[in-house]
């Protein structure tokens, strides 16, 4: 008796995250889906997966995508009943996201019409419920079309029409879908969607509870959430050994651990002063020579971080990769983790003396004190990288640099004190002083060292937590407070990220081989 080959037979349904391959599908089955509305754009689904892969679904059937949903995650209770669907999803890129919230809010849901009476939709509400399940989140809401509406609007308000399909008296092919799978009206909001002819821009606020719901600790509004920050102005001064270099850098940390500091934040290429006694006179060579030190740096700072439970921003070290050379800021965590930034802007003096190559990648790293980025020196100079690391979820820019004289310094310190108004944040610069006086290309060093914030009137009158004395040996320590930043950017006096006009430009990093 021969097997019957049960393969031939199957079409088989997959429900499954969105993967940027899916991109234009997704866009052409919304516009099938709402031919009359204004569909997804590219990068709006791009900030999504950027920003909230979890929250992104889709359905495929025998190879082909037959429906999709969107979320975020929020905390409702900041937003305005009446808010708007631009309101509630940053206009479509998600960027106000926070998985510290306590609601899952859908922005879109849409099933083929060749492919419905499969329970395809039951199919991604009912993994939006799980995800808001996993995430411990209170609730899903949803603003919900009522597209049956306008063939009423002459004989009944929207909210006779509203409680005659709860009657089920009446039909909506949106609204009696969400009734259906335990969802509960909330309210009614006024011009939600203005390109949603059918339901005259009107919306059903509906919200579905999760009874797994467990309130946590950490979860609790925060009326502050302080952040303390050491930076160091560091002096380069001849040294005869490695062990000297590590005692100076033990003694910096120190000092931070003792202020009660969250951060120590060196200045960059600090390991430069090694050259002081490695008595080599070709620049390219001394820095082949210097980053033979690459380990004993690493091992250095990973001792200091975790002895000193301060997360370290390192400077910067020269480290040789396949015969090349990079500038490198490392970032120490406190729980004995380590990640990197190279430098992405290469100046014409590095590119000269020592030959040192661009890196490719710029990082959001995740720490115990919220999502920071490192933007080495000449790297702040290009407000396209601060605005990128901020739309990932950066709160603290930390910018090691490094200058010989006042005009380099300047440069720094103004794009500096420019990306902490531009993009909401805050910025934290280190630098060196002193001299290297047998040291080619480090003789002279200039810096004056600050913690800088938006101007605002939440924040100091100037924009400057505090700053260093120029050109001395000293730190300057302060405090930033991330959800006095957080709702500045709700509702500061201008709202730099939430004004930007996504519609005209973007910033986008492109992706290299």
């Amino acid at each position: 008796m021969s097997d019957l080959d049960l393969s031939k037979f199957e079409n088989k349904i997959i429900l499954r995250n969105i993967k940027p391959g899916d991109f234009d599908k997704i866009i052409a089955l919304q516009k099938k889906c709402f031919p009359n509305m204004s569909p997804w754009k590219k990068e709006h689904l791009e900030s999504h997966f950027s920003i909230f892969p979890e929250g992104q679904f889709c359905v495929e059937y025998d190879g082909k995508i037959i429906g999709s949903c969107s979320s975020l995650i929020i905390n409702f209770d900041e937003y305005d009943d009446q808010h708007t669907w631009d309101e509630i999803t940053d206009k479509g890129y998600i960027t106000n996201h926070d998985y510290e919230g306590y609601n899952l809010y859908g922005i879109e849901i849409m099933v083929d019409p060749d492919y419905r009476r499969m329970k395809i939709g039951r199919r991604l509400y009912e993994a939006r419920k799980k995800l808001a399940r996993r995430f411990n989140l209170k609730s899903i809401i949803i603003g919900g079309r009522i597209p049956h509406y306008h063939l009423h609007a002459k004989e009944m308000t929207p909210r006779e029409y509203v409680e005659k399909v709860e009657d089920r008296n009446l039909y909506d092919p949106v609204l009696t879908f969400q009734i259906m799978n335990g969802f509960s009206l909330k309210r009614i909001n006024t011009k939600y969607l203005p390109d949603d002819a059918d339901s005259l821009k009107y919306a059903t606020l509906m919200e579905w509870h999760n009874v797994d719901y467990q309130p946590k600790s950490r979860r609790q509004f925060k009326t502050s959430f302080p952040v303390r920050i050491c930076s160091i102005q560091y002096q380069m001064k001849k040294i005869d050994s490695f062990e000297e270099f590590a005692n100076q850098c033990e003694y910096y940390v120190d000092v931070s651990a003792g202020y009660g500091s969250d951060f120590a934040v060196f200045p960059e290429i600090i390991t430069t002063q090694l050259l002081s006694f490695l008595d080599e006179k070709s620049p390219s060579e001394a820095i082949r020579r210097l980053s033979t030190y690459t380990e004993d740096y690493i091992r250095l700072f990973t001792h200091l971080a975790v002895k000193y439970n301060v997360n370290i921003i390192g400077g910067s070290h020269f480290v040789e990769e396949d015969e090349n050379i990079y500038n490198v800021a490392y970032l120490f965590r406190r729980n004995g983790t380590i990640d990197k930034q190279y430098k992405l802007h290469i100046t014409p003096n590095e590119q000269r003396w020592w030959g040192i190559k661009a890196g490719n990648e710029v990082k959001v790293f995740d720490t115990d004190c919220g999502k920071i980025s490192i933007l080495i020196c000449y790297d702040i100079q290009f407000p396209e990288l601060s605005r990128f690391v901020t739309d990932e979820g950066a709160n603290i820019i930390f910018v090691p640099f490094c200058t010989d004289e006042r005009q380099g310094y300047l440069r720094v310190r103004y794009c500096s004190q420019a990306r902490a108004v531009e993009n909401q944040v805050y910025i934290v610069t280190a630098g060196t002083v002193g001299n290297l006086t047998h040291v080619p290309n480090m003789d002279i060093q200039y810096a004056q060292s600050g913690i800088f914030t938006p101007s605002d009137f939440a924040f100091p009158r100037d924009g400057i937590v505090g700053e260093c004395s120029p050109n001395i040996e000293t730190v300057v320590v302060g405090d930033v407070d991330l959800e006095i930043l957080r709702r500045h950017r709700r509702s500061g006096t201008v709202n730099h990220i939430k004004s930007r006009r996504k519609d005209l430009y973007d910033v986008i990093i492109k992706k290299r081989e």
